[in-house]
């Protein structure tokens, strides 16, 4: 896909975030928003995936590990085509396939269920680790958060994929410097993220979320470095797209009212039309 079907698929996942959210009346829409931009490159670009066979053996693993942001996950999947977007609106629902968090015994598509912050990531380590045991070509990516990056859990999950030298796993942070409390580095620093990574014997990168020529950038280095892990740490804005939810702890864990919605959507039809015009240069 070029650079602007991207940014008008991602715009799509952003939609039916909002939408979702909204009409579950609970959700976590600010970190959704945030990585709406990298749900939508691996999912449309990046991984070797089929969503008409979605256990396919040799497909791409993702593991969502800051699994509150489902939403955009789920936002991503629909419209990839794992099933109908028009069932976004069932979010939280009582009997819907699509929950809270992540299941994979419910949902098309995900590969493993998440909720605690921090356990993700050992997941997507364990299914690297297979996939080098069994020979397979497959590659695993994983998304945390900043915030879910302060749990110990998921350095010593870090450690172990450096030590074996897992360099099917990519392992991205969503860092858009706020979590439920606050700002990151008020509640409990944890910069400088990428000389961490890189004291664990991963190949750390440093990218604007938001811009798709430097996400396919990392993605191709990742694929191309041999012999240890990479970790792709993305500056982002929380509640990306939606004027309100920018840059706003507020926004974490909470679903607009109808005005806000309306508001909402209005902000992404705006960057529709944008788009738009941008294609007719």
């Amino acid at each position: 896909m070029t650079n602007l079907e991207l940014q008008k698929m991602a715009n799509e996942v952003r939609k039916g975030i909002v939408t979702s959210v909204h009409s579950a009346k609970a959700g976590h829409p600010g970190g959704s928003l945030s990585a709406a931009d990298m749900f939508t490159y691996l999912y449309f670009e990046e991984m070797n995936i089929d969503p008409k066979n979605p256990k396919m053996e040799d497909r791409d693993r993702f593991v969502l590990s800051k699994g509150h942001t489902a939403p955009g996950y789920y936002a991503a999947l629909a419209n990839r085509g794992y099933f109908p977007v028009e069932d976004l609106k069932t979010l939280r629902h009582l009997g819907s396939y699509l929950q809270g968090h992540p299941c994979m015994q419910e949902t098309p598509g995900v590969d493993m269920s998440s909720g605690s912050l921090g356990q993700g990531i050992s997941a997507a380590v364990g299914m690297a680790l297979a996939g080098k045991l069994d020979n397979k070509d497959y590659r695993v990516y994983t998304l945390l958060g900043d915030g879910e990056i302060q749990e110990g859990q998921v350095w010593e999950a870090a450690m172990f994929a450096g030590a074996r030298k897992l360099d099917n796993l990519v392992v991205i942070v969503d860092n858009n410097g706020l979590q439920i409390d606050g700002k990151v580095e008020d509640v409990c620093s944890v910069y400088p993220i990428d000389k961490k990574f890189e004291a664990f014997n991963f190949q750390a990168i440093n990218i604007d979320g938001h811009n798709f020529d430097e996400i396919r950038a990392a993605m191709q280095k990742a694929r191309e470095t041999k012999g240890m892990p990479t970790a792709i740490i993305m500056h982002t804005v929380k509640g990306k797209g939606v004027s309100f939810m920018e840059d706003q702890a507020g926004w974490h864990g909470k679903a607009p009212n109808d005005e806000e919605y309306e508001i909402a959507m209005a902000d992404l039809k705006k960057i529709d039309e944008q788009l738009e015009k941008a294609g007719e240069v």
